[in-house]
């Protein structure tokens, strides 16, 4: 695998447009961003201030220069509208993984379809561009609406890690992992939204 950080990786189809987040995306986001307090709530990371927010962009940045998560915006097509962010990170090159993670969407782009379109297009470059061997994801063990969405696209429970990540409250979350193989992607890509 051999995942590049300089190169602009712009993913899209008929719903969804990825592109790498910019700074002029913190107007652009702020509202969604900030609108429910809770939208983050299992996040290790809030962005429910104009300040926190501020804070998420520049480090989703300065992530990117220095190699350790790849942030894209999402744009929502069918309601014309910046919708969230999502990620690949933990990318190994050597051992042909990464993991998509870090996403999320403003409440009224929940349930309409646009969360899978962006799994599709993640997971199509990471298989069939990149040639990944797995791509993982995690979340925290108390969000189950993250884990019905992780499972629905295909992704096979590996375990839970426990007191994993430390949350911005003081707590410590056990952190629960799913996988997707490569040759499972070949099997599943082509009925990927009729699942």
């Amino acid at each position: 695998m051999n995942f590049s950080f300089e190169e602009k990786i712009i993913l899209e189809n008929e719903v969804a447009l990825l592109r790498p987040v910019e700074i002029s995306d913190f107007d652009r986001l702020l509202k969604v961003a900030t609108q429910h307090k809770d939208l983050l709530q299992y996040s290790p990371i809030p962005i429910y201030s104009e300040h926190l927010f501020k804070n998420y962009i520049h480090k989703a940045i300065d992530n990117r220069t220095n190699h350790n998560r790849y942030t894209f915006v999402v744009f929502d097509k069918k309601q014309n509208a910046y919708a969230g962010c999502t990620c690949y990170l933990n990318i190994v090159n050597p051992d042909d993984r990464l993991e998509v993670g870090g996403t999320w969407y403003g409440k009224e782009f929940q349930g309409t379809g646009l969360n899978r379109n962006c799994k599709y297009l993640l997971l199509q470059y990471a298989f069939d561009f990149l040639h990944a061997e797995r791509v993982e994801f995690k979340t925290d063990e108390r969000n189950t609406a993250s884990r019905k969405a992780i499972e629905k696209i295909g992704g096979q429970l590996e375990g839970i890690l426990r007191r994993h990540t430390l949350m911005y409250d003081g707590y410590r979350r056990n952190t629960v992992c799913y996988s997707i193989l490569k040759n499972e992607w070949e099997s599943m890509k082509y009925n990927f939204f009729n699942q």
